[in-house]
């Protein structure tokens, strides 16, 4: 059995600092879970829960000031001229098509390996989700098939940020623009997420956000958020998610209730300061599993995530590729020692039965199908300590009876304090 242990570290602006606690169950064994969102708000406690007494006092529950400035946060953060607030992420996807008038027997093209609100969305609204495959690196739409989905029926481009990785933004607009198609970012998994300086939400014609708890900004229940450049476009999304509301019961189209939680909006506005710190850690996390890895020798045994020139990844989640059958023998292995994981995603959106209608078949879209029987996510949330990734990392290595891992070096200074850029896993240009 591989047992290893080493100093915790914390991260606070780019300064190291030790924390050797880990949770530990009877027999001294350290317990990793998946996400950890009681140690996650714990010291914030306080300051949120005055932050909802505040709310609670005023009695503006809804779209209230704190929901103002949530917005105006936002837009700065996002790089925007405008941001929505909404009710949840999967509303914000819905309203992004809405403004678009997307409606019955029109397309909309997105991956098919990803969440179900992706597609769901252009479903609601009686159009067909046209399915794309993705790259093997990033898991994100591969540019060079987008061209070849067009059609006449094509009203919108849906790119996924998936696990906090900027798609390739530059070559989909490219494409969006030489046929006059409108580009819609998903970037729940990516709010902070770059590609060549530029913030996720602020390169297409619209960005939709998700605050669900799990997420690096996230909410104390559902809340989401859309992002734009566009004065027109903000007007109607702002209509749209009040009942297509102008002035007060006077409608000029019909919306939806999709309005943002003064209580959420309050406790992100708590939040929304520590978030680069948040992503530092988690970025230095990332950077000390590939270190990790690479000591046991296992970076030729499985898939390490890798990120691409040019991207600031926010890391959602750290995703690793099992080859062959084995992933789900792994996952029954880490859950006997406490080790959290889950698949993202299990059955790509092309193979649901939900989704039969549309006529694809296994073997239609193969980078997704080989992605979503391989991958598996570990743990990565920002107080994640060295000696949990320690732990998870050795119980890996004695799945696949490797040597268990060497102590890393410190990570590096976090990309938002210097703006270097990751080109490949663990390793800086």
């Amino acid at each position: 059995m591989v047992r290893g242990s080493m100093e915790a570290s914390g991260r606070l602006m780019g300064a190291a600092s030790e924390n050797t606690s880990a949770d530990t169950n009877p027999a001294g064994q350290v317990a990793v879970p998946l996400l950890d969102l009681q140690l996650h708000h714990a010291p914030l406690r306080d300051e949120i829960i005055a932050a909802l007494a505040a709310v609670y006092d005023s009695g503006q529950f809804v779209l209230g000031p704190d929901c103002q400035r949530l917005e105006e946060q936002m837009a700065a953060y996002c790089q925007t001229r405008h941001a929505i607030g909404c009710a949840s992420g999967s509303d914000a996807l819905l309203l992004a098509l809405m403004a678009y008038d997307v409606g019955r027997d029109e397309e909309v093209i997105m991956p098919s390996y990803t969440f179900f609100a992706t597609a769901s969305a252009a479903w609601r609204l009686g159009a067909k989700p046209v399915f794309v495959d993705i790259l093997p690196d990033t898991y994100n739409i591969d540019p060079s098939l987008i061209e070849a989905a067009i059609t006449p029926r094509t009203k919108a481009i849906l790119p996924v940020h998936l696990y906090g990785q900027s798609a390739r933004m530059d070559s989909i607009l490219q494409v969006a623009t030489a046929h006059g198609v409108p580009v819609i970012e998903d970037a729940a998994q990516a709010v902070g997420a770059e590609l060549a300086g530029k913030r996720a939400g602020s390169m297409g014609q619209i960005g939709c956000f998700s605050f669900y708890p799990t997420k690096n900004l996230g909410a104390c229940g559902d809340a989401g958020m859309l992002t734009t450049n566009c004065d027109e476009l903000a007007d109607s999304l702002r209509q749209l998610r009040m009942h297509g509301e102008q002035t007060r019961y006077h409608h000029d189209r019909v919306g939806i209730n999709s309005r943002l939680d003064s209580l959420q909006a309050a406790t992100l506005n708590a939040k929304m300061p520590h978030l680069d710190r948040w992503t530092s850690m988690r970025e230095a996390n990332a950077w000390r599993y590939t270190q990790l890895f690479d000591s046991c020798g296992l970076a030729d045994t499985i898939g390490l995530p890798s990120v691409a020139a040019d991207r600031r990844h926010v890391w959602n989640q750290y995703v690793i590729r099992v080859p062959g059958e084995s992933r789900d023998a792994l996952r029954e292995f880490l859950a006997s020692h406490q080790i959290g994981t889950q698949v993202y995603y299990p059955v790509p959106l092309h193979l649901q039965k939900c989704f039969a209608p549309l006529g694809y078949s296994p073997g239609d879209l193969p980078v997704s199908e080989q992605a979503a029987r391989e991958t598996v996510a570990l743990p990565i949330y920002p107080e994640l300590t060295a000696e949990q990734q320690r732990t998870a990392v050795a119980r890996v290595a004695e799945f696949f009876g490797h040597p268990g891992p060497a102590v890393p070096k410190s990570p590096p200074r976090p990309k938002f304090l210097d703006a270097i850029h990751v080109r490949g896993a663990g390793q800086r240009k």
